[in-house]
């Protein structure tokens, strides 16, 4: 049985709503610069925890935050895989959460 189609109000409501609090990546647990432009790839977007062709259902409980880059190395796991941090090192393991960050500070 095919998905039913995304409904991009709710995907962008969704989006806001991850974004809110301005979370780090959920993936490698840097800090996520959400003022850099489309395609660059530290800017913010959602992940699915378990990938849409997996299974995993289009809720905001399925989602999270992420540099697009770490994005596209997670690809379509579904434990997340071990993440390349910039320093070089692999560090998530399954079922490890990311350590809370303080929110930026952005200057007016």
């Amino acid at each position: 049985m095919p998905k039913p189609p995304r409904n991009t109000a709710t995907r962008d409501r969704h989006r806001a709503t991850i974004a809110r609090g301005f979370p780090p990546c959920a993936l490698c647990g840097d800090d996520i610069d959400y003022t850099l432009p489309y395609l660059d790839p530290g800017e913010f977007v959602v992940d699915h925890i378990v990938p849409r062709n997996r299974g995993g259902p289009d809720t905001i409980a399925n989602k999270q935050p992420a540099h697009r880059r770490c994005n596209r190395l997670k690809s379509d796991k579904d434990d997340g895989g071990p993440i390349m941090r910039r320093s070089g090192s692999l560090t998530r393991t399954q079922g490890e959460v990311p350590h809370p960050r303080p929110r930026p500070h952005f200057p007016a």
